[in-house]
């Protein structure tokens, strides 16, 4: 892509410097004193601004460095914030030969004392991932956003908006806490003005602004303020591989490596396996790092120190401006791994509570515990990733359910999966998942079958780590996603116009009610018993197709027990006596009913039992 690119960073600009005012945007707009890193870096942009000399007079903030870079519409200013500079606001001021051309007034705030109450997202929580644009439409007024380069609302079409928003998320936290939900994760919120498919939100480009079909930047604060205040918290996606081609920075670009540039266009490999493979080629490796993920997605150059400091003082921002609890990093392994781990220890050093996990769509429980922190497997770097997106449990979880009992087939595949935790730090940072926006709904992936759907469901609401589910995968929203699309749906009764309203009881069917009542009874069991989150685990070794393992402290213990088979079992328990510890009866937690005698348990074909021990 080099000569696209470079005819694209000489061009653009030229036909920019007309429109372009003095001063363009300062980032970030504003600040707070009392953090404890002093340093900020603030870019400005804005025609021919590198011409003027730049002046500040605050008490307590120094003007260290004025960075001048290829592009003349840009400055890099280096701040240095003393622990004791105030509150309050002052002036940046950009002058030519003593005559001022241009002036910005700062802020530094004051810091939210009550922050971090909520911060930090962990085994305790039920996470729920919503696509905002397809949940629920709250203003209608923001749905055609003019000026927008997408403009068109189309709800027939799986490409084009849909109309969803923040207030249509805010609107419906009440069936959210209901279902028992503990943390939302929303798909990127920030302004994606691409041309077209803009609604996933993975090609932003705006780092500092909710996308206006959204809602607004104190919209997306206020919804985090109203989830603190029913007890549940807010993780934030972020994309630290590239910005749309829409982005400011994209179409005048600061410097020339600013994003990785090839001769012509160059997609990344989408192989994992360079980061860790001793004898890799340096071409693959470069292929798929510096490659670009699609060609309205270019690469961002994470070797830059302004690209560097621009992304994780975006992030710092947010977290401070919005109160945020978590982060999910979107492709992670296409990151630079040097760059990853100085961002995950730049975030922890302002917010020690604060978590992320990020998305490792790979193959192979080694090639997914090589991106976690610890340097556990000879990584030669501590990654910092606190936990990931544990697409091998989800492997194991589909053969479990859809394949045949053997030695390492159907249940079997879970008991290994789950053998090899030993490789990561600490497995239950990890988050388990059944389905997501990038791949098929699980209730199509077991094949509509009821008794499979409640069967997962059981697993991922007992197993090791953190939850979380896809919106409507309680009312059984189906689909393969073939394009992806086909599972990006509307939630059913989220806009005016919709025939049946699915968030309430009597608009859904008697299965539909049944899948939502079960999801909700075994969330609120998790979400009230501390054993299920962060309790122990043990597993045993399945036998004849029945998987059975423990969850267990010093108040309580779970027994799970997975039928993989397509008949019915009648399980003799004595094998598992360490932790039955003689104990004769349990309370199904699912129906409350009694096991009176639980010598022997008869299990029904497709079914996992969930057991209080009594």
């Amino acid at each position: 892509m080099r000569r696209t690119l470079l005819l694209l960073f000489l061009a653009v600009p030229l036909a920019l410097l007309a429109q372009l005012p003095k001063l363009e945007r300062i980032e970030p707009s504003f600040w707070w004193a009392g953090m404890k890193n002093p340093n900020l870096q603030l870019l400005v942009h804005g025609k021919d601004i590198s011409k003027n000399e730049v002046s500040i007079n605050y008490a307590g903030v120094k003007l260290m460095k004025v960075n001048q870079v290829d592009n003349p519409n840009y400055l890099f200013l280096d701040l240095l914030i003393s622990a004791d500079a105030p509150a309050g606001k002052f002036d940046i001021v950009f002058s030519q030969n003593g005559k001022q051309q241009a002036k910005y007034t700062y802020e530094l705030k004051t810091r939210n004392a009550n922050q971090q109450k909520f911060q930090g997202v962990t085994n305790k929580d039920f996470i729920y991932l919503i696509m905002p644009d397809r949940f629920a439409n709250g203003d209608t007024k923001n749905d055609v956003v003019k000026g927008m380069n997408e403009t068109a609302l189309n709800r027939d079409s799986m490409y084009y908006r849909h109309g969803g928003d923040l207030k249509g998320i805010a609107a419906h936290l009440d069936y959210l806490q209901e279902l028992g939900v503990t943390a939302l994760w929303l798909n990127p919120v920030l302004e994606n003005n691409q041309p077209k498919t803009s609604y996933h939100g993975y090609a932003n480009t705006e780092n500092y602004k909710i996308d206006p079909r959204f809602g607004t930047n104190e919209d997306y604060r206020q919804l985090v303020a109203d989830c603190h205040q029913r007890g549940m918290k807010m993780i934030k996606d972020l994309v630290h591989n590239h910005f749309g081609t829409e982005h400011f920075t994209i179409k005048d670009m600061p410097t020339k490596d600013w994003v990785h540039q090839w001769p012509t266009y160059t997609k990344t490999t989408y192989r994992e396996q360079v980061h860790f493979d001793p004898y890799v080629s340096k071409k693959d490796k470069d292929l798929m790092l510096n490659g670009w993920f699609d060609r309205h997605m270019p690469d961002l150059n994470q070797n830059n120190e302004f690209v560097k400091n621009y992304l994780t003082q975006s992030h710092i921002w947010w977290i401070e401006y919005a109160d945020l609890d978590g982060f999910r990093l979107d492709t992670y392994a296409y990151n630079d791994a040097k760059f990853m781990a100085e961002w995950g220890k730049r975030i922890m050093e302002e917010y020690p509570k604060f978590t992320f996990f990020g998305e490792t769509w790979v193959h192979g429980v080694p090639n997914q515990a090589f991106f976690t922190k610890g340097n556990k497997i000879n990584q030669g770097i501590d990654t910092e990733l606190q936990g990931v997106t544990d697409f091998q449990a989800l492997w194991a979880i589909n053969e479990a359910l859809n394949g045949k009992f053997g030695w390492t087939d159907g249940v079997v595949r879970l008991y290994n999966t789950l053998t090899n935790d030993y490789m990561y730090e600490d497995p239950t940072r990890n988050v388990v998942f059944l389905d997501n926006h990038d791949i098929s709904r699980f209730y199509s992936v077991v094949g509509e079958d009821f008794d499979k759907y409640k069967s997962g469901i059981a697993w991922l609401l007992t197993t090791r780590g953190i939850p979380q589910f896809y919106y409507g995968t309680e009312i059984l929203m189906k689909n393969y996603a073939n394009p992806d699309g086909l599972v990006r749906s509307d939630f059913a009764g989220g806009w005016a116009t919709d025939k049946v309203n699915k968030f309430s009881s009597t608009g859904r069917t008697a299965k539909e009610n049944e899948a939502f009542n079960y999801v909700k009874t075994l969330a609120n069991y998790r979400k009230n018993n501390e054993v299920l989150q962060t309790g122990k685990m043990m597993q045993f070794i399945p036998e004849d197709g029945i998987y059975v393992y423990f969850r267990y402290n010093n108040q309580k213990t779970v027994m799970v027990v997975m039928n993989g088979n397509t008949e019915a079992k009648t399980l003799s328990t004595d094998r598992f006596s360490e932790m039955i510890l003689g104990r004769k009866a349990a309370k199904n937690v699912v129906s409350d009913e009694l096991l009176a005698d639980i010598s022997q348990l008869k299990i029904p074909a497709k079914t996992t039992l969930v057991l209080e021990l009594q």
